[in-house]
C-alpha cells in the first residue's frame, strides 16, 4: 500500500480513533499520544493483508488506550481532590448529520457519563465505548479485545447496568440549557444570590477538580445554599481583565473563563426539572493547555 494512501485512510478514520483514545481516557492529550503511537504502527504495518483498514486501526488504537488507562489508573487514585475529565471542544457539524447519532456521540463524551465510566475496569469500558457510542458489533469487539464474543457480551451487559445505575438522569434539551447556562453565569458573575437560589436544584453539587494545583474545593459541594454562598464568595473578590464565554464543551454549553487571555476555569452545569442539579469546576492548569492555546 502507497505512503500517501496510507496517509488518506489513516486520516478517514483519525477523527473515530481520537474519539474511542477519549473516551477510554478522558483527556484530550492522552488521546492525541495514543493517536500518534497508532499512526506510527500503521505506517510501520505490514499493510497488504489489512482488508478493513478502520477495524485494523481500531483494534490498534483500543489496545494502546487500554494499556495507557492501567497505567494512568495507579497516578489517579492518588489525584488530590476530585477527578473530572479534560474539556473538550465539541463540534460535530456536518460530520455527524444525523440527529439521533449526534445525541448519541454528545452524551457518551459528557463530563456525567465519563465521570461514571472512571468507575468501570478498563475492559468494560472499552466494550462500552465501542458498543454505546460507536455502534462496534460484538463480534466486531471481540476481535479487538481478544476475546470471547459471549465474554464481551456479558462485559457489556455488566458495563451498561453499571452505567445506568450511577448516571444522573438529567434534561438535555440543548436550548434551555444554554439559556439557564447564560442565566447562571450572570447570577454567579453578578453576586446575585437570590437569583442563584432560585437557578439551583435543593440539592445541587457542585464537583471542582483543580488537582491541587488551584484553588478549588477538594470535596463536593452539596446544598444550593453552600453552592451559592462558594460561587458568590469567588465573584465577590473579583479578578482584574477576566472575560467570560460560552462554549460548546463535551457535548453542551459550557463558561469558559479566561484571564489574561489564557483559560482559567470551565464551569458546565447539568440540568433537571428546569433548574441546575450539577456543577463542574475545572481548574487544574494542566488539563486547560489545549484550549487555552486553540
Amino acid at each position: 500500500m502507497a505512503t500517501d494512501m496510507a496517509t488518506d485512510l489513516f486520516e478517514e478514520h483519525r477523527s473515530v480513533l481520537a474519539g474511542v483514545a477519549y473516551r477510554m481516557l478522558g483527556r484530550v492529550a492522552d488521546a492525541e499520544d495514543v493517536v500518534q503511537e497508532a499512526w506510527l504502527r500503521w505506517s510501520a504495518a505490514d499493510r497488504g493483508d489489512v482488508r478493513e483498514p478502520r477495524a485494523f486501526l481500531v483494534r490498534i488504537t483500543t489496545r494502546l488506550a487500554l494499556d495507557r488507562l492501567r497505567h494512568v489508573q495507579s497516578r489517579r487514585e492518588a489525584y488530590v481532590g476530585p477527578w473530572l475529565p479534560e474539556p473538550l471542544a465539541t463540534d460535530f457539524g456536518a460530520a455527524v448529520p444525523d440527529t439521533a447519532e449526534q445525541a448519541v456521540l454528545a452524551e457518551s463524551v459528557s463530563f456525567a457519563v465519563l465521570v461514571v465510566l472512571e468507575s468501570l475496569s478498563p475492559l468494560e469500558r472499552a466494550v462500552f465505548v465501542l458498543r454505546e457510542a460507536f455502534g462496534f458489533p460484538y463480534a466486531e469487539i471481540a476481535v479487538v479485545l481478544d476475546r470471547g464474543e459471549a465474554a464481551v457480551r456479558q462485559l457489556a451487559g455488566r458495563a451498561r447496568r453499571h452505567v445506568e445505575e450511577r448516571k444522573p438522569r438529567y434534561d438535555v434539551d440543548p436550548a434551555e440549557r444554554r439559556d439557564l447556562t447564560e442565566r447562571f453565569l450572570a447570577a454567579a458573575a453578578g453576586g446575585n444570590l437570590d437569583e442563584l437560589l432560585a437557578l439551583l436544584t435543593p440539592g445541587v453539587r457542585l464537583v471542582g477538580d483543580s488537582g491541587g494545583k488551584s484553588k478549588a474545593p477538594l470535596r463536593v459541594l452539596e446544598s444550593a445554599d453552600k453552592v451559592s454562598r462558594f460561587l458568590i464568595g469567588i465573584a465577590e473578590k473579583g479578578v482584574e481583565g477576566v472575560e467570560f464565554r460560552i462554549r460548546e464543551l463535551n457535548g453542551a454549553p459550557a463558561i469558559v473563563v479566561l484571564t489574561g487571555g489564557a483559560v482559567d476555569t470551565v464551569v458546565q452545569a447539568e440540568i433537571k426539572d428546569g433548574r441546575i442539579a450539577e456543577v463542574y469546576i475545572v481548574r487544574n492548569p494542566d488539563k486547560l493547555l489545549l484550549l487555552s492555546a486553540e
